[in-house]
């Protein structure tokens, strides 16, 4: 059964990668995408049943991967939240988490993790919060 993901990233080589991966590794079928925080925002406030994952980057053409996290913040338990940036340190962590994040991921070292957790996530998955 694939695992309808929404993806917030704004560089295309990345998403020209990531969608094929994800759909190939993950089983993963991307339902939609947004290169901005207002773009992403809209969507997911217009399509709230048509997704079960969103993966969300840091940095954004305009506005940020942790506004679309504030965002989403009161989500269903079964609706997931991924942040996958570059730029991961243990403040950007902590903050990602605090706003509701279910998992970061550092691009650059943890896409094995990442896939692994999408794969796992096809089984019910609620947060603990």
């Amino acid at each position: 059964m694939a695992l309808f993901t929404f993806l917030v990233e704004d560089n295309r080589t990345i998403r020209d990668n990531l969608i094929p991966a994800l759909e190939d590794l993950a089983d993963a079928t991307v339902v939609g995408l947004a290169e901005t925080e207002s773009e992403a925002v809209a969507w997911l406030n217009s399509r709230p049943d048509d997704w079960q994952l969103l993966v969300v980057d840091l940095f954004l053409k305009e506005g940020s991967g942790l506004g679309v996290l504030r965002n989403c913040m009161n989500r269903p338990a079964s609706k997931r939240a991924v942040v996958l940036s570059n730029y991961i340190n243990a403040d950007i962590r902590a903050r990602c988490m605090a706003l509701g994040a279910d998992a970061v991921f550092d691009k650059s070292r943890e896409l094995e993790a990442f896939f692994d957790y999408c794969n796992d996530g096809k089984r019910a998955h609620p947060r603990t919060r």
